[in-house]
């Protein structure tokens, strides 16, 4: 039975969905870029979009525990008190440092400064209610017993701010699907805590962030896990994977971006390493979906060909024909595009103001999509898989200029751009 996509709660600027089976939140990891996916989880709660499934890895493990614990109408204050608690504002020398050039016109170099010396604070002193520094170098070679023990921070305090700002029994109990992806340190293996298979704690959460060597393995059933990223920054294949056979609308929350410039110096290239390492997985999945629904499409056509007495009598064609009519899959895709002042720290660097500079443009990107209604449309069955992106399809916004409608990708395109 399809859940219905309206909300109780009040909406500033309601929406209304098509009849989807499933509507997913995905989000990827990335640190301090989380902030941009909780600006898109304030446009989805303003338009009355309420996803029946959410699924995250690292940071978007963290924001999947705040938006499932808490209520639709509570979503947006809780994630505010989340990052307002684990960000900061500038101290004194951050604040001299920016004031000092802006005061003599040189806007852009405060800025770049405030943000360089925010994520250096946090290499030093880490950040308040998730990581602080253990004892540093030569200690920190030492041989442990437990690979809890084991990297450059604590990540204690970061279980007491998810509980304070998500109820773990309504993250069990409620209507939402959770999944988040962590990596097993014995195995290799990446693996997905469900909350349709099992309760989830803060560890199952702190454990798709954990990642090494900057933050220790969480013990969970007597087994150790790291970072979900490390094997695929993207629960979007767990969504796929889960959802044969529906039709499933997705808003995949990127916040690494695959297109970039090409490096000028040793730190561009740190950058640069992180955005591709991070981002392909996206590419590698839409790409692998594509070729499926070509296949699926190639069968269907055979079996045209064959008699429905025939389809219908033997169990290899019964198979190929449900194979053929799998669901339609629309990805909304939002993905955060660097800020002029940023460079390879800007996973890590925690200040006020760069949370609200990233929350802003996840608010806009998600407010501009839902100002195309015709890419929410369930995708034709002949078609099977569209993809938007609002950077893709729009200019950036200007005051005055008017924006141009796209149309949807069509399939052997569906994965430009991403």
């Amino acid at each position: 039975m399809r859940r219905s996509q309206r909300n109780t709660h009040t909406q500033t600027n309601p929406i209304a969905l098509p009849d989807y089976d499933e509507v997913c939140l995905v989000l990827q990891g990335g640190g301090a870029l989380g902030s941009y996916q909780a600006g898109v989880v304030e446009g989805l709660t303003e338009a009355g979009v309420d996803p029946t499934w959410t699924a995250g890895v690292s940071i978007g493990a963290l924001n999947t525990a705040i938006i499932a614990g808490n209520a639709p109408e509570n979503r947006v204050a809780a994630l505010r008190g989340f990052w307002s608690t684990i960000c900061q504002p500038a101290d004194l020398i951050g604040q001299a440092g920016a004031f000092i050039p802006a005061a003599f016109g040189f806007g852009n170099i405060a800025r770049k400064f405030s943000s360089d010396w925010a994520a250096a604070h946090a290499v030093m002193e880490g950040q308040r209610g998730f990581f602080s520094p253990r004892a540093q170098w030569p200690f920190a070679l030492a041989k442990s017993k437990q690979p809890s023990d084991v990297s450059f921070y604590y990540t204690s305090a970061l279980r007491s701010t998810l509980l304070q700002f998500a109820d773990f029994d309504r993250i069990n109990d409620g209507a939402m699907r959770v999944s988040v992806g962590a990596v097993n340190v014995g195995t290799g293996n990446l693996v997905y805590f469900d909350n349709r298979e099992m309760r989830l704690a803060p560890e199952h959460f702190m454990a798709s962030g954990a990642l090494p060597p900057g933050f220790p393995a969480v013990e969970v059933d007597g087994e150790f896990y790291w970072d979900g990223g490390l094997v695929s920054n993207t629960p979007l294949a767990e969504i796929i994977g889960g959802s044969q056979h529906k039709d499933v609308l997705v808003f995949q929350v990127d916040v690494w971006t695959a297109r970039g410039t090409l490096p000028a110096d040793l730190l561009d290239v740190s950058d640069r390493t992180k955005d591709i390492q991070y981002s392909s997985r996206t590419r590698a999945i839409t790409d692998f979906v594509l070729h499926n629904q070509k296949n699926a499409r190639l069968i269907k056509e055979l079996l045209e060909h064959i008699p429905e007495e025939t389809r219908c009598s033997n169990p290899l064609l019964r198979e190929a024909q449900s194979v053929a009519n799998g669901g339609a899959l629309n990805v909304v895709h939002l993905i955060y595009k660097d800020k002029f002042f940023e460079g390879h720290y800007k996973d890590f660097e925690f200040s006020n103001d760069t949370m609200g500079e990233h929350w802003a443009s996840g608010l806009e990107d998600i407010r501009r999509s839902f100002a195309h209604p015709e890419w929410f449309e369930v995708p034709n069955r002949d078609l099977g898989f569209v993809t938007h992106d609002v950077h893709r399809h729009e200019p950036a916004p200007q005051a005055t200029a008017e924006m141009p409608k796209p149309a949807a990708k069509k399939l052997d395109d569906v994965v430009e751009g991403v």
